[in-house]
């Protein structure tokens, strides 16, 4: 296939489910350039059904379902009918769209491991005229791997500095880390939440998705007998290749701590966000001792109060946003998909097995035709 002009379009809502990342991608020399990007709003009902669901509250019956994941499709074909409408000269060049969809459950360990990414890429493929390649996580799992973290491969490409060894930081709903080893090693896992919790507890009490600046937090003091609570569940101390979720990581998990009714809500997300921070700093001293500098990207980057506990915890290692690389950290993870996409197109593989501990290379996703 002659990919030389193409294009592709990378399409992620992420854990917290605060909006859908679209991003255009241009390849130069098999190295992914961000063309355009864009982020569309989800429909506050919408968004209320899919964490209800995701967290558990909600039981879907069948019927629910399949009008869930048609709607999702819905709004992942206006993501990227918008975007592309911005880029209407470019639209015939676009090779494909590489939607990750919406995780709803994610258990890759047990007797019969899973994951389950909603959002019907055929109504994508119908509405937007553009073949979809979608299902990425499953064929890993199938082969043993947790699924995820499937990011680290973009992170090298674009990210690694030979002779030196870095973290790539990704402040999703759930924080990941990329290790660049200096030799080009590279492996990772996610580390547990980022964002999640902090957006659920804030929408709870103050009604909106997230914490705008991290304001919430910032004015209410950590819990040192909660926290150690919260650092005590056994995923923290589990060995990588490791995974996890909003599944895991909810409210109904928050709430199961009795120490939770004595404190003021103020003061549960100052401990929230030194849950996150500490958690990210722990695994990168433990799994990453000799990284000199941690690039953060997603959402995350933009809670300052978050950043600068972070930066404390790191010690002499530098925290930057991959913006100082050049990379934009909002739409990373977009821009991963779109590569994953064209991995799927050109029958390579998408996975890497020292992260996500998979028997071996798989080429992951399935192709959804558009109408001819």
């Amino acid at each position: 296939m002659n990919d030389a002009s193409a294009l592709y379009l990378g399409l992620i809502s992420g854990t917290s489910a605060d909006g859908i990342d679209a991003a255009l991608v241009r390849f130069e020399q098999n190295t992914p350039q961000l063309v355009d990007a864009l982020t569309h709003p989800w429909p506050d009902t919408l968004r209320a059904r899919i964490l209800a669901v995701a967290q558990d509250e909600t039981r879907l019956d069948l019927d629910g379902y399949g009008r869930l994941d048609v709607a999702i499709g819905q709004c992942f074909a206006d993501a990227a009918q918008n975007l592309l409408s911005r880029r209407p000269a470019l639209a015939a060049d676009v090779r494909a769209i590489g939607s990750h969809g919406q995780t709803l459950r994610h258990r890759p360990a047990g007797a019969f491991p899973f994951t389950l990414q909603v959002g019907d890429p055929s109504v994508i493929a119908e509405r937007c005229g553009i073949d979809v390649v979608a299902d990425f996580r499953r064929a890993d799992v199938a082969a043993g791997g947790q699924g995820a973290p499937l990011l680290p491969a973009v992170h090298a490409m674009l990210l690694a500095q030979p002779g030196h060894t870095r973290v790539v930081l990704n402040l999703g709903g759930i924080a990941n880390i990329t290790v660049l080893g200096g030799a080009g090693e590279v492996f990772g896992f996610d580390t547990g939440p980022a964002n999640g919790l902090m957006d659920a507890w804030n929408q709870r009490h103050h009604g909106t998705a997230y914490d705008a600046g991290g304001t919430f937090a910032a004015s209410g003091r950590v819990d040192d007998t909660l926290l150690a609570a919260l650092l005590a569940d056994p995923y923290f101390a589990l060995p990588p290749p490791k995974s996890t979720g909003r599944e895991h990581f909810h409210l109904v998990w928050l709430e199961s701590h009795a120490r939770l009714a004595s404190l003021a809500p103020a003061d549960v997300q100052a401990t929230l966000l030194e849950l996150s921070a500490r958690s990210v700093a722990d695994a990168i001293e433990r799994y990453a001792p000799s990284a000199s500098d941690v690039l953060a990207c997603g959402g995350g980057v933009h809670n300052e109060p978050l950043m600068r506990r972070l930066g404390e915890l790191l010690g002499t290692r530098v925290l930057t946003s991959t913006a100082t690389h050049g990379v934009d950290p909002d739409y990373l993870e977009a821009t991963a998909f779109a590569w994953l996409a064209r991995q799927r197109l050109l029958g390579l593989p998408g996975n890497l097995p020292a992260v996500t501990g998979a028997r071996g290379l798989r080429v992951l996703g399935a192709v959804y035709p558009a109408p001819r």
